[in-house]
């Protein structure tokens, strides 16, 4: 069906910028953009809709490029631990940290975590939320990093959202590998990915590069198996120090290296040089009361493309709105309101690979966009919660939360 949007102004979000059309039109059809530009401009379309968007500012759907939504339990009883003096490694003494989330991933079924995700997933959708990643991780053996996954496959075929999932299996040292950590990246190399990326549950692969996870060393045999079963890469790096896990992200052309508080100069070049995205994640870094910023300046000196994401997860960021972390983005790490739509739409597509039919308002494009009832693009990154008023519309079709 042909459907005229119309009485609106439009943030196509091209190239990064807001690209701004006033007084705009939009022709879907078949669930991509046909025709978009002034309305002055526009030659007489026959629709078999007509939508009048009320001079609403539409910007593209939002995309949260780095989320952990499918999990088992809750942490929050560690957050109160957290506030009241208990540290991290008195609290992973006890059983708690990445391992507590992992023991009740693995007894949950896999309808429980669908049906404890779909709340997540649903609160996220309602900020405007059209494309998420989810990395699985908190199985750490095949049987339930499959579990995890089939339920991102699933939440996907079940709501009006695009789904990308990405294998997170080199997250942490499984109980069972304690010790030895070079025979479960053996593991994961030789036994999982393959079986994984022959059900087709894998879009992407992740690691954690970090002193109490996995070595450079260990995070490439990764990347290199994940190369050979053809499928992209992306990395967890310099969260809390730097190991230069970024620039290894960026020898295998690495689609993002996410979180960077402790990234280099030259990390930043190496990434600008791969095209690779960092996703900035202002939930964990305002969640662990982090002080070491992201090098923006080095970031935006490289030409490297910036993405913003909630990074949604039981530990370090329970984030459930993306457009908080918008505000967050620009207060914590001084980013530009117009920077930081950039880096929930166009910069967040390319950060999954996604730049050629998502993140911008262009012809061709799938017809992914909301509606915001607003004053100027900027109000997205200014208000601090809420709910604001907006219609969203996934693949020329409007849907309700």
């Amino acid at each position: 069906m042909r459907t005229l949007w119309q009485h609106c102004h439009v943030a196509t979000m091209v190239d990064g910028r807001y690209s701004i059309i006033e007084d705009a039109a939009i022709v879907t059809s078949g669930g991509v953009i046909e025709w978009l530009g002034p309305r002055s401009e526009m030659r007489p379309v026959e629709a078999q809709r007509t939508v009048d968007l009320g001079n609403a500012w539409v910007t593209p759907g939002l995309i949260d490029c780095h989320t952990h939504a499918v999990f088992g339990g809750n942490r929050s009883g560690e957050f109160e631990q957290r506030l009241q003096g208990v540290s991290y490694a008195e609290i992973a003494a006890q059983g708690g940290g990445i391992a507590s989330t992992v023991r009740a991933t693995r007894a949950a079924s896999e309808d429980e975590l669908f049906a404890s995700a779909r709340q997540r997933v649903q609160a996220l959708m309602r900020d405007g939320v059209t494309t998420i990643e989810i990395k699985s991780g908190y199985g750490l053996d095949l049987a339930n990093e499959r579990k995890m996954l089939r339920v991102a496959r699933r939440l996907a075929d079940e709501l009006p959202l695009a789904v990308r999932a990405t294998c997170l299996a080199a997250h942490a040292l499984p109980p069972e590998y304690a010790g030895r950590a070079d025979d479960y990246i053996a593991h994961i190399c030789n036994q999982m990915l393959p079986a994984l990326a022959a059900e087709g549950l894998v879009d992407a692969v992740d690691a954690f590069c970090e002193h109490l996870a996995f070595s450079p060393a260990q995070v490439e045999q990764v990347f290199v198996r994940a190369r050979e079963l053809g499928l992209p890469v992306k990395l967890h790096a310099e969260q809390l120090s730097s190991l230069h896990g970024s620039s290894l992200a960026a020898r295998y052309q690495a689609l993002s290296a996410d979180h960077l508080e402790f990234m280099t100069e030259e990390d930043a070049m190496a990434m600008g040089e791969a095209g690779t995205v960092a996703v900035l994640l202002p939930g964990a870094f305002y969640f662990l009361r982090e002080t070491q910023l992201p090098p923006m300046e080095a970031l935006r000196r490289h030409g490297v493309r910036i993405a913003l994401a909630s990074d949604l997860n039981p530990g370090t960021s329970p984030g459930l709105s993306l457009r908080l972390m918008l505000n967050m983005g620009c207060t914590l790490f001084r980013m530009t309101p117009e920077e930081a739509l950039a880096g929930v739409t166009i910069h967040a597509a390319t950060a999954l690979g996604m730049g050629d039919t998502h993140g911008s308002l262009e012809v061709g494009k799938v017809a992914d966009f909301v509606a915001w009832q607003i004053e100027r693009p900027a109000d997205l990154a200014y208000w601090l919660g809420g709910d604001l008023p907006k219609r969203v519309v996934r693949k020329g079709h409007e849907i309700s939360h």
